[in-house]
């Protein structure tokens, strides 16, 4: 179907069809309108009909004052990581404009802002899903819908753009932080992917910016989740989560609308405590009303305190981004920077180092009476035997019980020489059963090493099944997240997700071995792309966690990732390799910054 030009000459995107995700609100409402006054067709879409529905009639206004003969379609009702809503949604697109030119990656949730320790599993899935995987199908499903000279543009976030030896933390942001290094890492394998076929993929990671999402929901989270761990007279961390749920929504209402929610807190508290009688709710309420204004005064500051980090105290006004995004869809500008991860923040974001090589310590550590627990979701020879070597070089340092886990049955014949079982590492209640009995029958747990395997670097993401894809997210962010929290809370005292004051002090390490660097002579740029992605968020993940271990919760837990293989493309030093990760385990870098080790890039 021909696409028909714009009424008025001159319109920058006239007879362009842009598709824009979650756009019935902020930043991708925005994009939408600034690409309706350039004449483009706009695609809406997102999860509720009543913004959308809105925003469509925004835009037709906008449209006619233009003088465009752009168009409107809303698709409502789809979530970005809907295989099947997306799939129906672009063949509806081919049918109706003949092809879609752009593709805005703008769709995002605030996942769970606690810390991991807290999150539930569903609500870290949901927050991967909707940013990373939903990235990933809408571009990938796109693409059937691109012609050349198509163009991806993918909104990240500031905090998860790495620097050569360091890399920004978000505390309570654990998925998110995943997802978002994952996404600008695939906006760059895409751009490599994508060159024969002149498509662009660029990302960008606007700073902080004006918008409902920060004020009312991040923010405000982020101060309660202080509140919980920091704690508040009269409440138990419980009840301070029965806070957030009930009155923290409220913020900015009439104050009896306030008052009333407070008071139906105070209620349900008074009842959980079995202690209702009508002088315990009145005097509740007041500690309630307490609690909430001292969450609002923790969230100003928050955001106080990260607009003194910019140049001039401002945060980016949603407009500012949405210039930005058309900007960045120019044909010219769009060419000379593909593939790249555009900084538009203004954030001065100090950070300290994260990221070491060498893994200083003895040829053999001592782990005498230490109980060790290694885990390994892959069945490749190469990493089967790397946790038999680990397993017996733990024995051998004198570990008290070095426990074996896999996923695979087959692959218990390999570790028959140790104490091993056979779990299912995507299910909460397997890995909290295992490790409850591991620590029961043992005395506790000092050591967990889990190895994620790597996955085939020759393979096209863009050609990729949604089954494949979502099997990479589980092995490579679900499985790892997973056996990190509930590792941590199997260190610390029982019961300590719900009360963060018992992870004060608690001790063990941690220890992610991620996929290993491509190996080879000649090693493509797209190859080194395509291996980046799942390092990519394994790397922020890491760091986030050690902030909420150590700044927020006080213990002596660390996690530590080790990613093998160097630049050369040389093969990692086995020998070195499991050294250092039993190093790592033994406790020798509890006392360093750096928890991000590349332990094969070093001088001969």
């Amino acid at each position: 179907m021909e696409k028909q030009p714009s009424l008025k000459s001159g319109l920058k995107f006239g007879g362009k069809t842009v598709v824009i995700t979650g756009s019935g609100t902020g930043i991708g409402q925005a994009i939408a309108k600034k690409f309706a006054e350039a004449g483009a067709n706009i695609v809406i879409m997102g999860r509720r009909k009543e913004p959308l529905d809105q925003t469509a009639d925004i835009l037709k206004e906008i449209i006619a004052s233009a003088g465009s003969s752009g168009n409107i379609a809303v698709f409502s009702g789809i979530d970005v990581a809907d295989e099947v809503g997306v799939n129906s949604m672009f063949e509806s697109l081919k049918k109706q404009f003949g092809r879609v030119d752009i593709i805005v990656n703008n769709a995002g949730v605030s996942g769970p802002v606690k810390t991991f320790t807290n999150a539930d599993v569903k609500e870290f899935r949901d927050a991967v899903g909707i940013h990373l995987t939903g990235t990933f199908w809408t571009s990938a499903r796109g693409l059937s819908a691109m012609e050349k000279g198509g163009r991806i543009i993918t909104i990240s976030t500031f905090f998860t753009e790495e620097n050569r030896y360091e890399q920004r933390p978000y505390r309570f942001r654990t998925p998110y932080t995943a997802a978002q290094g994952a996404k600008n890492r695939l906006a760059e394998a895409l751009a490599w992917e994508l060159a024969e076929r002149d498509i662009c993929s660029i990302s960008t990671n606007p700073g902080p910016v004006h918008s409902d999402r920060i004020y009312k929901t991040v923010y405000p989270k982020a101060a309660a989740e202080f509140l919980r761990v920091g704690g508040y007279p009269g409440l138990s961390s419980v009840e301070v989560e029965r806070v957030t749920a009930g009155a923290l929504p409220l913020l900015g209402e009439a104050d009896d609308v306030v008052a009333r929610g407070c008071r139906q807190v105070a209620v349900e508290i008074t009842k959980a405590r079995e202690q209702e009688s009508e002088e315990n709710v009145k005097s509740l309420s007041q500690t309630v009303a307490g609690a909430l204004a001292k969450m609002q005064e923790i969230a100003e500051k928050i955001q106080n305190n990260t607009s003194k980090m910019i140049v001039d105290g401002e945060f980016l006004r949603q407009e500012d981004v949405a210039e930005m995004i058309m900007n960045l869809c120019d044909e010219k500008i769009s060419k000379l920077i593909n593939g790249r991860v555009i900084p538009n923040d203004r954030v001065f974001y100090p950070v300290k180092p994260t990221v070491g090589t060498a893994v200083d310590g003895p040829a053999q550590p001592d782990m005498k009476d230490k109980v060790v627990v290694i885990t390994n979701s892959s069945s490749a020879k190469k990493d089967v035997e790397r946790v038999k070597q680990v397993a017996k070089l733990a024995q051998g340092a004198g570990a008290k019980q070095t426990i074996v886990l896999t996923n695979n049955p087959r692959d218990m014949v390999e570790y028959n020489e140790f104490h091993s079982h056979v779990i299912n590492m995507l299910d909460e209640e397997s890995v909290r059963k295992i490790f409850d009995i591991a620590r029961s029958k043992f005395g506790g747990i000092d050591s967990i090493i889990h190895f994620t395997g790597d996955y085939d670097y020759n393979a096209a993401f863009n050609s990729l099944s949604r089954k494949q894809w979502d099997a990479l997210v589980d092995n490579f962010i679900y499985t790892p997240g997973l056996i990190t929290k509930e590792a941590v809370n199997a260190m610390a005292p029982q019961g300590a997700s719900r009360e963060p004051t018992k992870y004060k002090d608690s001790k063990g390490t941690i220890v992610i071995v991620g996929p290993d660097s491509p190996v080879g002579k000649k090693i493509s740029g797209m190859i080194r792309a395509r291996a980046d992605v799942f390092r990519g968020a394994l790397r922020p993940y890491t760091a986030t966690v050690n902030q909420e271990l150590g700044d927020v919760l006080g213990s002596c837990i660390k996690l530590h990732l080790v990613l093998a293989g160097n630049s050369e493309g040389e093969e990692p030093d086995a020998a070195r390799l499991c050294s250092s990760i039993l190093n790592l385990a033994a406790g020798v870098a509890l006392r360093r910054n750096e928890s991000i080790f590349y332990v094969n890039e070093t001088r001969k």
